[in-house]
């Protein structure tokens, strides 16, 4: 428990249902249609949909979706909203241009959008309300205005530059050239349309027609390939989890081609450490636990840049890089007392992203990420639609020896990431996910020893001080709140250490107190948003 003598804030507790999102509106959103009849899953497409309004610069139905739902029983689904690519993309023709990798603002960064699908089929398949009552919150916001949150507008500006080379993104996201500043009324009149003829066609009405026509069209005026067939085949898949026991349950994660099995090599390697008498559970402020899991990342983030891509692709199996002979292998590298400047470090981009949590009154919980990938996405709008086109491309390389090269069809490397935790019995335990690109995976290993491995409630977990990869260097950066002595500490195992201009991360996680009947939320106060439960 914290003390109530520093700032901070409480976990929240329930009895019925809980919501954790990074903004307040959303939180509302799903706690409201909750209380409308509608299950976790109406309320996650619900409070997503509205953070695709209220942060625009995180998420929208220009980005991808990916979800995984528990069942009490432990029955698991999970909803792969990955866009393809457009069939004929090309990579050799892209090389003979003289390019060596896919920008984010170009348009061959854009995959086809596959969030819709995503929501569509979640929603007809699984919830209750409808996609039309599910949308309706986010277009009264678009319509009607929302005030622009204090961490939105500081990222919003800070992008301000990036959108002033799109004329849509000017005349959709920017007034004279300039971001909304913290408190300011906006109104997206493009997008409420947009969202209207989806919530009244669902999927038809975005992949085909008027507003498939508007995206095709706005891609090809740049150089894109994308043609409206790439829109109307594409769909959301289920797909098979990934799972590994830890702390007396079971973590699940996405696997390829997303970066969820990071996230378990890590853990493994944890596991292996312990069998190797290296224990990592040193004091959970201390320079020895956090030296030890950095090299454990170091090692685990390398391995994903070399083998995670659509698994169609790739030439050894997430089995294989789970097995606990990869995981000793790894561990027999990690030095408990210095750093080892043979493991490899991972050149971490920035991402805007929105993760979720629910759990609803019958214990089904859901985890959900949306996401747009960098900053507003590829910075790409539709002047007539307003919907802002991600860049989950660029997560492509254009080396055709390399699993992740790009092709025709093919979904890109996807740094997000659902998590979910089943407890001993195999029910939902925890239903969570840590915001933010590459330092997704490190985020959960992060949350997860400090809640089991530390003893700290959910929201201590989130708030802890983290450390990541310093961008463009092989330097950890620490963020503000990280103490001194750990600081020096570090540097004395060898590290090189930076303070990190932003905080890394935005946790989302809700936790079930089975043997209570209670549920508990926490929401990370490094974003506006609050975890709310009734």
């Amino acid at each position: 428990m914290r003390s109530f003598h520093h700032p901070g804030r409480s976990p929240v507790y329930a009895t019925n249902a809980m919501c954790a999102t990074s903004h307040p509106l959303a939180t509302l959103a799903a706690i409201e249609a909750l209380k409308d009849g509608g299950n976790a899953v109406d309320a996650a497409i619900c409070a997503a949909a509205v953070l695709g309004v209220v942060e625009p610069h995180m998420t929208g139905i220009g980005g991808d979706c990916f979800a995984i739902i528990a069942h009490p029983d432990g029955r698991i689904v999970a909803m792969s909203g990955a866009g393809r690519a457009p069939r004929a993309a090309d990579a050799e023709a892209l090389r003979a241009q003289g390019l060596s990798e896919i920008a984010a603002t170009s348009p061959h960064a854009v995959t086809v959008p596959a969030a819709i699908a995503a929501w569509d089929k979640l929603a007809r398949e699984h919830g209750r309300l409808g996609l039309a009552r599910l949308l309706a919150p986010a277009i009264t916001h678009a319509e009607e205005g929302f005030v622009v949150a204090p961490r939105v507008a500081v990222d919003w500006r800070e992008l301000a530059p990036t959108l002033a080379g799109n004329a849509g993104a000017c005349r959709h996201l920017l007034t004279a050239g300039e971001a909304p500043g913290v408190g300011a009324v906006v109104r997206f009149p493009a997008l409420v349309e947009t969202l209207r003829t989806i919530a009244r066609e669902g999927r038809a009405g975005f992949y085909e027609g008027a507003i498939a026509e508007d995206m095709v069209a706005t891609l090809q005026a740049l150089g894109g390939v994308h043609t409206l067939d790439d829109f109307a085949a594409q769909d959301a898949d289920y797909v098979e989890v990934l799972g590994l026991d830890y702390g007396g349950g079971r973590v699940l994660e996405f696997g390829p081609p997303n970066q969820g099995v990071t996230a378990l090599l890590m853990l493994n390697v944890l596991k292996a450490l312990e069998r190797r008498s290296l224990s990592f559970a040193a004091p959970a402020k201390s320079a020895k636990r956090a030296h030890v899991l950095m090299e454990v990342a170091r090692a685990a983030y390398g391995v994903r840049d070399a083998h995670v891509a659509d698994p169609g692709a790739m030439r050894v199996s997430a089995e294989a890089l789970l097995s606990d002979a990869f995981a000793d292998a790894i561990a027999a590298q990690i030095d408990p007392e210095r750093r080892n400047p043979r493991l490899r470090a991972p050149a971490p981009m920035g991402s805007d992203t929105v993760t979720l949590a629910v759990v609803d009154r019958d214990g089904l919980a859901v985890s959900i990420i949306n996401s747009l990938y960098k900053g507003f996405g590829s910075a790409i709008v539709t002047e007539k639609t307003g919907i802002v086109l991600h860049c989950r491309g660029a997560g492509f390389v254009l080396d055709p020896a390399h699993p992740n090269c790009l092709g025709p069809g093919k979904r890109p490397f996807h740094t997000l990431v659902p998590a979910m935790m089943l407890d001993g019995e195999g029910a939902p335990r925890l239903a969570f996910g840590v915001m933010g690109a590459d330092y997704q995976p490190m985020g959960h290993v992060w949350l997860l020893t400090n809640l089991l491995d530390h003893g700290m409630d959910l929201q201590e977990a989130i708030d802890f001080p983290r450390i990541f990869f310093a961008p463009d260097s092989e330097a950890l950066g620490l963020e503000q709140s990280v103490p001194a002595e750990v600081a020096e500490g570090l540097r004395a195992m060898g590290h090189e250490v930076v303070a990190s201009a932003m905080p890394w991360g935005g946790a989302q996680a809700v936790l079930i107190d089975r043997r209570r009947g209670v549920l508990v939320g926490g929401s990370d106060p490094r974003k506006d948003g609050l975890a709310l439960g009734y």
